[in-house]
């Protein structure tokens, strides 16, 4: 196993002659490019902080990986690239989704005191089972991520939400389709060989555990779990949201991780 590279993509940026604001980096759920998954919410966050959201290897910007990679790797990939992006030398932030968030977990476990706080949305210490990512991974590197697409539909998005916002939903769907297959089988092998459940205590980090109400993959009680395992620990459910809350409900998931990352930052904006 080796560590990926992965590439940022500036989202929200300080503009010229404006105090610096804090970075909040983003990370992506399995499938997506972190652009379409926090597209959404851009116009929610980008007055309070400069946004970099990163892409797994072969999804969105970043080059395909050239060999299976850990968990671990992947977070200290993540933490190689956000201190290239300056955090840990000014204040910074990170919220991930699914895979992005199992990646804030490990983030607060191997690199702790690197981000002020971290935001673990969809997910949890431990997602499905190591045969079920293991079969994905052969079926995927076989034949595709297009015989992800249904499946994907079904888990993503809450009851209605796919009739509601086709063109969120179509783009999405399009960046797991357009997924390199052998990345896409590397992390599901990284998912197979996660599991953070006995090392939530000796995460110090703020935390906050976001769940959808509809997430059949990671259900509000793995949220809850999380906040109740770990140090400094919050839980909060989405009502609208199954597994993509960033995309689906990004005002009210905005929101929440305004206040959690702190009040001052709600004065930013106007600065």
């Amino acid at each position: 196993m080796t560590q990926p590279h992965l590439t940022a993509t500036l989202l929200a940026q300080d503009p010229a002659g404006t105090p610096a604001k804090p970075t909040l980096m983003l990370g992506p759920s399995l499938g997506t490019a972190a652009k379409a998954l926090w597209g959404p919410a851009v116009p929610h966050l980008a007055g309070h902080f400069r946004l970099i959201a990163w892409d797994l290897p072969g999804h969105g910007a970043s080059a395909p990986s050239a060999a299976a990679f850990s968990m671990a790797e992947l977070a200290g990939a993540v933490a190689a690239l956000a201190k290239e992006l300056g955090a840990g030398e000014a204040p910074a932030y990170y919220a991930g989704v699914s895979i992005g968030g199992a990646v804030a977990l490990q983030l607060g476990h191997d690199h702790p005191g690197l981000f002020s706080g971290l935001a673990v949305i969809c997910s949890a210490a431990k997602i499905g089972t190591p045969d079920a990512w293991a079969e994905r991974a052969e079926l995927v590197a076989a034949a595709g991520t297009p015989t992800q697409v249904v499946g994907s539909a079904q888990r993503w998005f809450a009851p209605g939400f796919i009739e509601k916002h086709p063109v969120i939903t179509t783009e999405l769907l399009h960046t797991l389709q357009d997924a390199d297959r052998f990345s896409y089988a590397h992390a599901c092998a990284a998912l197979a060989g996660f599991d953070l459940r006995d090392g939530l205590d000796a995460i110090t980090d703020p935390v906050l555990a976001i769940a959808g109400a509809h997430d059949a993959v990671c259900p509000p009680a793995d949220a809850e779990a999380l906040a109740a395992g770990v140090a400094r620990g919050r839980a909060a459910v989405v009502p609208s949201a199954a597994h993509l809350a960033p995309a689906e409900a990004p005002e009210e998931t905005s929101r929440l991780l305004l206040d959690f990352f702190g009040a001052d930052l709600l004065e930013t904006a106007n600065d």
